[in-house]
C-alpha cells in the first residue's frame, strides 16, 4: 500500500530517515563512495522539507520511500529508496508507477550514481533516457535521466 507520509511529524520523519539510511549505505557501497552526502542528511531536513514523501507499506512496515518535488511543469524524483530487507519485491517499481500515474507533468527527472546499475535499469525500464553525466565534488559520478510526456491535444469538435 502506498500512502503520503506526513514528514512534518518527527516520528514519521524518523521512520523515513531510517529507510534512507539503510538504503543509502547499500548505494554508497555500489558507488565505492566513502563520503556520501545522502548519509549525512540530518533529521531536520526531513521534518522541514517542502518535498512530498510517499511510502510503500508492507505488513505495516515502511519498506520504501519516494521523495517528490513537483512544480507546474515537471516532477523531480529527489529520492527513491527501499529498505534492503525488501529488495527484489517490486517496491521501487510500484512507487515509480504511482508517481508517473499521480503527477500530471510533461517532464519527469531523476538522478543517481552512475554505478548504481539497479536504479539505472529501473529508470530505463520506465522510458527515462540519459541526458547528462558529471562528477560531483565528493567523488561520485552521477547520471541524470528524463522522461518527457507528450500531452495529447483534444481535437476540436467539428460539425458539418
Amino acid at each position: 500500500m502506498i500512502e503520503k507520509l506526513q514528514n512534518s511529524d518527527l516520528e514519521i520523519s524518523k521512520k523515513i530517515r531510517s529507510v534512507f539510511q539503510v538504503s543509502y549505505k547499500v548505494e554508497a557501497k555500489l558507488l565505492n563512495a566513502t563520503n556520501f552526502p545522502p548519509l549525512k542528511r540530518p533529521i531536520e531536513d526531513y521534518v522541514k522539507s517542502n518535498t512530498v514523501f510517499f511510502g510503500y507499506l508492507k505488513n505495516e512496515e515502511l519498506a520504501g520511500v519516494i521523495e517528490i518535488d513537483h512544480t507546474n511543469n515537471n516532477t523531480l524524483i529527489r529520492s527513491l529508496v527501499v529498505n534492503p530487507l525488501f529488495f527484489r519485491q517490486g517496491i521501487a517499481k510500484k512507487l515509480m508507477e504511482f508517481v508517473l500515474a499521480t503527477f500530471d507533468s510533461s517532464l519527469f527527472i531523476v538522478e543517481t550514481g552512475l554505478e548504481n546499475g539497479p536504479a539505472s535499469k529501473l529508470y530505463k525500464k520506465f522510458g527515462f533516457v540519459e541526458v547528462k553525466q558529471w562528477d560531483t565534488d565528493h567523488g561520485v559520478r552521477k547520471i541524470k535521466f528524463e522522461k518527457r510526456i507528450i500531452k495529447q491535444k483534444t481535437p476540436p469538435n467539428i460539425t458539418a
